[in-house]
């Protein structure tokens, strides 16, 4: 969907979930703009039991002039009703008669959609993907759009503690805010009330010795406090990983934090929702909501409890999946480890085509850059012999000239993967961003490479040789591997990429 598809129509109704927050106000003030300056006349809007009554947004809304109104109800059926940052007929949004509905939304799809829809569950908040739709149609936002769709991500991602996607950090980078509005509502978010849910909340903490993390629920309540309260908890010299969740009306908003690199926040948060909501953000600070609609169909349990008891299947099921996560997952650390090949076969690397780029072909050698993909952000300084390798599925590596020459070889046919976020570089210098799509080349391996390799059995956090502060993450099926002449070398491959990357090397008998 694009937002000129909307253009068609003409009474339009912007409408944002049930009790707002600075996301959802974001994202319905960048659809209404957008709308506005092609001389449509849409009407923003938000319904439910409560107005709006925190101080930030209410000084967000009057600062920026923002046109959101309270309603109970529609005089009229607009031709066009959409819904941001949540979904039409769902428990937290009120539902309008619409001639034609659309959707705009970043959390996970539980139940149909309409044809006129964008929703990424992805993306850290729905302000992000109006950002990329309102930059599809040439739109520019101007400084006070800008601030509230930065504030719009800062809030639903704790503080950007939760960003994850490239989309996100592109937005950021891209946006013209007012800081200095941006830091007077940053010291707007807590009041006394919340102040007193942290302090509750922090009193009935669930503590694990032998493993040392800390589990604490909170009454209901803004994001941004689950934070807080877990900031606080991880100062404890004892705790070095912890979680705080909120059961709220429509499912359950959770916070981690993460002080130890055998733990990666961004990683646990998104074992904690697999399968019943989103989770993701940075390896020590991260968070994710769980859908109650997802919950219910993944639990019986919870759908047949009653409002009071559901919390109690939450704790239960999020106590469990964090168990799981910290307590029965092998670490293994190169160096101090070598791989027994008896237990491993031979696999041999197959000639794959994939991706390149040659960064000095287009920037000065010495240039400190920031290469981003998929899998996260990495820093590099262009050398004359610097390589930028693009994998199978998109991931990106930087390797050299003469490594390059040895494994890859060059063609000559256009790059044309199909990836769902085309890697790009950011000069640290200048603050220029570069697709690297145009300056991609197409290359195959030249295979031959032989190595050691074993399907994994139960979870695994690998140290690698080069690497001995970040761990690559396996599951059951991926493939622990090493180099034949070096067993101490160990690493990790994912499953479908073994599967497409290596072929076994039948042994003669």
């Amino acid at each position: 969907m694009k937002l000129s598809d909307l253009l068609s129509y003409d009474s339009i109704v912007i409408q944002g979930h049930d009790n707002p927050d600075a996301d959802a106000i974001a994202a319905g003030f960048g659809i209404y703009s957008y709308l506005r300056s092609k001389g449509k006349e849409p009407r923003f809007i938000y319904s439910g039991d409560f107005k709006i009554t925190k101080s930030n947004l209410r000084y967000l809304i009057s600062t920026l002039d923002i046109p959101i109104e309270y309603v109970e109800g529609l005089d009229t059926v607009p031709d066009l009703l959409i819904t941001e940052d949540c979904m039409y007929g769902e428990g937290n949004v009120r539902k309008f008669e619409a001639k034609t509905v659309a959707v705009i939304d970043h959390h996970r799809l539980s139940g149909a959609l309409p044809e006129l829809s964008d929703v990424r569950q992805g993306m850290g908040s729905c302000s992000t993907i109006v950002w990329d739709l309102l930059r599809a149609e040439g739109f520019v936002p101007d400084e006070a759009l800008s601030t509230a769709l930065y504030y719009g991500l800062y809030t639903d991602t704790g503080e950007l503690a939760e960003v994850s996607h490239p989309l996100d950090r592109d937005m950021l980078d891209a946006l013209e805010f007012d800081a200095s509005l941006i830091r007077r509502l940053r010291h707007m978010n807590i009041s006394l009330g919340e102040a007193k849910i942290a302090g509750i909340a922090m009193l009935g903490v669930e503590y694990h010795e032998a493993h040392r993390y800390a589990l604490l629920e909170s009454e209901p309540c803004d994001p941004n406090i689950l934070g807080l309260i877990s900031d606080f908890y991880l100062a404890v010299d004892s705790v070095d990983v912890c979680v705080v969740f909120s059961v709220l009306k429509d499912g359950i908003k959770f916070s981690v934090r993460s002080c130890v690199p055998e733990v990666c926040a961004n990683e646990l948060a998104a074992e904690i929702s697999k399968g019943i909501g989103t989770g993701g953000g940075h390896v020590d600070k991260a968070g994710g909501f769980l859908s109650a609609k997802l919950i219910s169909s993944f639990s019986e349990r919870y759908a047949q409890a009653d409002s009071s008891s559901k919390k109690y299947v939450v704790t239960t099921l999020i106590r469990e999946r964090l168990h799981h996560s910290l307590c029965d997952t092998e670490i293994i650390r190169s160096g101090s480890y070598t791989a027994d090949p008896t237990k491993m076969k031979k696999y041999v690397k197959l000639p794959v085509k994939q991706g390149c780029a040659f960064p000095a072909e287009f920037l000065p050698c010495g240039t400190p850059i920031l290469v981003r993909s998929l899998e996260g952000d990495t820093n590099i300084e262009v050398a004359e012999d610097t390589v930028i390798m693009i994998g199978v599925r998109g991931e990106v590596y930087a390797s050299r000239q003469s490594v390059f020459d040895k494994n890859y070889c060059l063609l000559d046919e256009p790059y044309d993967m199909n990836l769902e976020y085309f890697p790009t570089i950011k000069n640290s210098v200048t603050g220029e961003t570069i697709p690297l799509a145009p300056y991609a080349k197409t290359c195959r391996s030249n295979g031959g490479n032989i190595i050691l390799s074993a399907p994994l059995e139960r979870p695994t956090k690998v140290f690698t040789k080069w690497n001995k502060d970040e761990y690559f993450k396996g599951e059951p099926g991926d493939f622990l591997s090493c180099k034949e002449a070096d067993p101490a070398d160990v690493y990790i491959i994912a499953k479908d990429i073994f599967a497409e990357t290596y072929k076994e090397i039948q042994e003669v008998t």
